[in-house]
């Protein structure tokens, strides 16, 4: 699934134009990263998004196979929770 189709399925699960779901989902994205800036995310029963910091490292070229090291980076974890691993699992 893809932006598109998130915000073609929050319009009808919402009942709302799609113009509406896309500025939502605009919205919640910004709101997402400015705070994961700030630090860890937890949504009670769905999941925690943390961010963490890279460490610099030795990467690979695959074209040329020259080596080269990697600069340090942020990144987002995403530990599921409880309940949304229930959901996943269940069979329907």
């Amino acid at each position: 699934m893809n932006k598109a189709d998130l915000v073609n399925e929050l319009a009808a699960k919402l009942n709302i134009p799609q113009y509406q779901s896309r500025q939502f989902l605009n919205a919640f994205q910004e709101v997402l990263t400015e705070t994961l800036k700030r630090g860890p995310i937890v949504l009670q029963g769905f999941g925690t998004f943390e961010p963490w910091n890279q460490k610099e490292r030795q990467g690979r070229n695959p074209r040329t196979g020259v080596t080269c090291m990697i600069a340090p980076r942020k990144s987002v974890k995403f530990k599921p929770g409880k309940f949304l691993l229930r959901d996943l699992n269940s069979p329907k």
